[in-house]
């Protein structure tokens, strides 16, 4: 019997309309440009600013885009995984939304949370189905309105953060393409350093909570920061010498778009020049679970069958990890 492999076979995304600037920003909240591309590397981000819109709405518009691209029709979608921390109620998941709203009958659908390394968790959750010969067709998501449970008057993390959505399809295939190898890590220590302190079981919403803006992202940047550079580095050089791959054979690296800091360390660790990292985190920020799929939807065009990608992230948790995938398709755009 041949090894099946989990092949990327198409790829869409969506972010808002409405851009929220660092000018604009500088009026809400005592920031500049200068404060904020110095030290996190961000221009602008799009924010999902219209009433009773969620990260579904993000999602779903992505999904589809995704399906209309790669000619899928809705009773041939297997399962539906969603990457997501904001999600739109604490239950049902986005992704039975999804299913509803793109008319997904044949479909089983969760929700992942992961943090900001969510898309990585998912994307090798579903590589794992594809494999196991059961399924056929997987839409993974990643997704998040981070506007939602972002403070607008802590200078110093409201800077960071933008809304987005993008959506991959895995499939079988026999060929030495797809997601080919991943090293995922968790380590709980992180919890002080980066979490929303409200909304859960253990603080469950107030008028204090409310007051105090517990339901905001709360974190320790400088903690964070050397963790990430010093996680993500590691495991993206682990991965690739695991595969024997070099600066040389490497085609694009794929990082989670968190601070722009942090990715030109990741670049240093592992000697890849920056015109081969794919870099968007000027114009969307960070939009958590959204950010690696939304790089591969910005850039599909320079993607080629064959290209040796990267990906990595780190997050809450803290969690972190790097995926080898080895592209398969080039692209009609």
């Amino acid at each position: 019997m041949e090894k099946i492999n989990a092949i990327i076979t198409g790829v869409g995304g969506y972010v808002p309309d409405y851009v929220l600037n660092n000018e604009e920003l500088s009026r809400m909240v005592d920031t500049n440009d200068e404060w904020i591309m110095t030290r996190i590397g961000v221009k602008e981000r799009r924010i999902l600013n219209e009433e009773g819109l969620g990260t579904s709405y993000m999602a779903r518009k992505a999904a589809k885009q995704l399906m209309q691209k790669a000619g899928s029709q809705a009773d041939e979608i297997d399962l539906v995984i969603v990457a997501t921390s904001t999600a739109d109620y604490p239950f049902p998941s986005v992704a039975s939304i999804l299913c509803d709203k793109l008319g997904l009958k044949n479909a089983f659908a969760f929700d992942m949370q992961a943090a900001c390394s969510g898309f990585l968790y998912a994307m090798e959750t579903a590589a794992s189905f594809i494999r196991s010969g059961r399924y056929k067709k997987i839409i993974v998501v990643g997704a998040d309105k981070m506007s939602s449970i972002t403070n607008y008057t802590d200078r110093a993390t409201c800077p960071i953060f933008g809304d987005g959505a993008a959506a991959i399809m895995v499939e079988p295939t026999t060929e030495e393409y797809g997601v080919l190898d991943s090293i995922l890590h968790t380590d709980g220590k992180g919890l002080p350093f980066l979490h929303m302190k409200a909304g859960g079981s253990v603080c469950p919403a107030s008028y204090f909570t409310v007051d105090n803006h517990l339901h905001t992202v709360y974190q320790e940047g400088r903690t964070v920061f050397k963790y990430a550079v010093s996680n993500m580095s590691d495991v993206s050089a682990t991965i690739a010498e695991k595969n024997n791959l070099t600066k040389d054979n490497i085609d694009w690296v794929v990082p989670h778009q968190a601070n722009m800091r942090i990715i030109d360390a990741v670049a240093n660790r592992m000697e890849i020049p920056l015109e081969k990292v794919l870099i968007n985190i000027d114009r969307y920020g960070n939009t958590s679970a959204a950010t690696l799929p939304l790089c591969i939807w910005d850039f599909e065009s320079k993607l080629k069958k064959g290209d040796n990608l990267i990906f990595t992230a780190f997050g809450a948790g803290f969690t972190w990890g790097a995926v080898y995938v080895k592209w398969g398709y080039d692209s009609q755009n």
